[in-house]
Parts: structure tokens; sequence; C-alpha cells
């Protein structure tokens, strides 16, 4: 079978296929606009596929972060694909740009095969991901290079494989504690800073290397842009969480000001 060949599960045509993809909104093309959209639009008048019916085979051609990765399917046409099961850190929080790495290593330029398993709130196939026979969500945890993602895990087992990392240190789990908080909480936590900017956030204060007591409330954003005008970490992370002062983050691994946050080297 040639790479990017869609490997059907149930009898159907490969348009059928692809239109399932479209209707997930998963679907990209590199066709011109005006047909992709012709085809998103006869995809809406068909009956609603069953979303456990397809896996499919491709070429990774970009990777978003830790849990998100582009798929070429058949040379033409984009998907993307959220690995099911795991959750890794956002870009913005420590080791986000790591285990975005780390994910690209494994699969960047080489053919996957996703076994999908559900469509996303957001569109994004959700699905199983290998490469070379290597089971990639699995592998990521057990790297500690994400979590096991509690809200929609249906492989308990992943819960003991990321204990094990957590015991033995591996990727994120070898941060100080108070750097490693689950995306699920960094994201509430953030929610929350939009809405309220002034609240003092319990899930903001916890990626704080130093001073974990000190309120947001304590910091407004201002004129500041350089480390060497942060009085303190505390400052500095409001400024670019909070501020989005990202000249802050000069490597973009979500630590700033690494020299006074005494990450530096690290």
């Amino acid at each position: 079978m040639t790479e990017g060949a869609l490997v059907i599960r149930r009898r159907g045509s490969l348009a059928a296929i692809l239109f399932a993809l479209a209707l997930g909104g998963g679907l990209t093309s590199c066709q011109p606009a005006t047909l992709a959209e012709d085809a998103s639009a006869q995809a809406l008048e068909m009956p609603a596929p069953s979303i456990n019916a397809v896996s499919f085979t491709g070429r990774v051609v970009g990777v978003t972060d830790g849990d998100t990765i582009i798929v070429l399917v058949d040379g033409v046409h984009q998907v993307k694909v959220r690995l099911a099961e795991i959750d890794a850190p956002e870009r913005a929080q420590p080791w986000g740009n790591r285990s975005k790495q780390a994910l690209s290593d494994l699969v960047f330029g080489r053919s996957v095969s996703v076994l999908q398993t559900d469509v996303d709130r957001w569109g994004r196939i959700i699905g199983q991901v290998r490469v070379d026979g290597l089971d990639v969500n699995y592998q990521m945890i057990a790297a500690g290079e994400a979590w096991a993602f509690r809200q929609y895990l249906s492989d308990q087992t992943l819960i003991e494989v990321e204990t094990e990392a957590k015991r033995e240190r591996r990727g994120l789990w070898s941060m100080p504690k108070t750097q490693t908080v689950a995306p699920w909480e960094w994201r509430r936590g953030t929610r929350v800073a939009q809405d309220e900017p002034s609240a003092t956030l319990p899930a903001q204060r916890s990626l704080l290397s130093q001073g974990a007591g000190a309120s947001a409330s304590n910091f407004e954003c201002g004129a500041k842009r350089r480390c060497s005008q942060m009085t303190s970490c505390e400052e500095a992370y409001f400024y670019l969480t909070q501020c989005g002062v990202e000249t802050l983050d000069g490597n973009h691994d979500g630590e700033p000001c690494e020299k006074l946050c005494g990450t530096a080297g690290g």
C-alpha cells in the first residue's frame, strides 16, 4: 500500500471518506478554495458518517504542539489530528515547546497511520497515531512529554504509565513541582485571568518558580518590555502570561527571563 492511501474499514468510495473528514472540519485541501468549499457544501448534504469507520495513513507535514499534528493524505488533503487520550503542555507553559519538539522528533516527515476515534468541537480528528508500529500516544506519556487526559481517558493503564514517568522524573517531570501544572488546569487559569484580570489565581500562581504565594493583583500591565525592567520572576511571569509581552521569553519555552527566574541552562 502506498503512503497516504486510505484504509477503509467499511465499503465506500474515496470521495465518501474525504467528505466524512470534511464534515468533521479536520480536512483542508491544496486545491483552490472554491473547490474545497464546494466539496464541503456537498458533504453537508450527506448523512453524518460513523466517526469510527475510518483509519488512514499519510505523511506528517506539521506539528502544532505536543498533541496535535497535520497529516497529508493522498498527497493533497491536510488533516489536523489531535492525539487521543493525552494532553500535552500548552506552548506558553513550561516544557510546551520541548513537548512539541519531542512529538516532532517522533513523527515529522514520516508516514503514520491514524485510527480515528472521534471528532472534537473544533473539527479536529481525534485518533490513535502509530509510526513504524510505535504507539505515539503511549510514547508521549511514557517519555514524560504529556499527561494522560483524564477527562477523555478510556485506557486506564495510561495513568500507570504517567505515574512511572513521574517517578523516574522523565521529561516534564524533571521540572520543579511548581511548574508541572496539568494543561487543563493551566487553560482554566488562563480563562479566569482573561475574564477577571485583577483576581487572585491559584492555578496561575502555581506556575511561578519563586514566591508562589504572590497574587496576580500585585501587578498590572505597563510599558515594561525587557527582563532588566522586571523586579521579580513573578512580575516577569505576569507580564508574559497576562500582558502578552513575548520578548521576555526569547527561546519560546514558556519561561520568561531565565536568569532572573533561575532556570537558565535548565
